[in-house]
C-alpha cells in the first residue's frame, strides 16, 4: 500500500464520499451535502492508497474543550489494514485536549474502544429519520 493522508477538502470527489458511506451502511446524502458538511468541519482527514480515496472522517469542535467525530468510514476491502486507526489518530491529534464524542455504527463499537473510547451512560439522540435509526440499532 502507498498511503497518503490529506487534511483539506480541495479536490475531493464528493460522489466517492457518498458512495463509500453508502457501501458501509452509513447515512449517505447528495455529494454537495457531504461537501458542505466536511467543509464546515473543524478537522477533516482523507486517506488515499495510490491516489484512490479509501477512507475519511471529520470532527466538529469548538477548538477548546468539546469535539465530535462523524463520518469515519473505510472501504470494506481496506478495513482491518489500520486505515480507520490512521483516520482516528489524526482526528484526535487535531482536537487534543477536547472531550470527544461519537456514535458508532452498531457492531463497530469494538473498533472505537480500541481507540480509547468508552460507552456513555447518558447519551441521548434526536434523529431526523428516527424510525430508520431505531431500525438500524442506534436507539431503543
Amino acid at each position: 500500500m502507498n498511503i497518503e493522508v490529506k487534511f483539506d477538502c480541495s479536490n475531493i470527489a464528493w460522489g466517492t464520499v457518498a458512495d463509500v458511506l453508502k457501501r458501509v451502511g452509513m447515512a449517505s446524502y447528495a455529494p454537495e451535502v457531504h461537501a458542505r458538511a466536511f467543509e464546515a468541519s473543524h478537522t477533516t482527514v482523507f486517506v488515499y492508497d495510490d491516489g484512490k480515496l479509501v477512507g475519511f472522517g471529520r470532527a466538529i469542535s469548538d477548538g477548546a474543550y468539546q469535539a465530535a467525530v462523524y463520518d469515519c468510514a473505510v472501504l470494506p476491502e481496506y478495513q482491518g489494514k489500520r486505515i480507520g486507526s490512521i483516520i482516528m489518530e489524526n482526528l484526535m491529534k487535531r482536537v487534543e485536549g477536547c472531550n470527544i464524542i461519537l456514535y458508532a455504527s452498531p457492531g463497530k463499537e469494538g473498533f472505537y474502544q480500541k481507540q480509547g473510547f468508552s460507552r456513555m451512560k447518558t447519551g441521548m439522540a434526536k434523529f431526523v429519520k428516527e424510525d430508520s435509526m431505531r431500525d438500524k440499532g442506534f436507539t431503543g
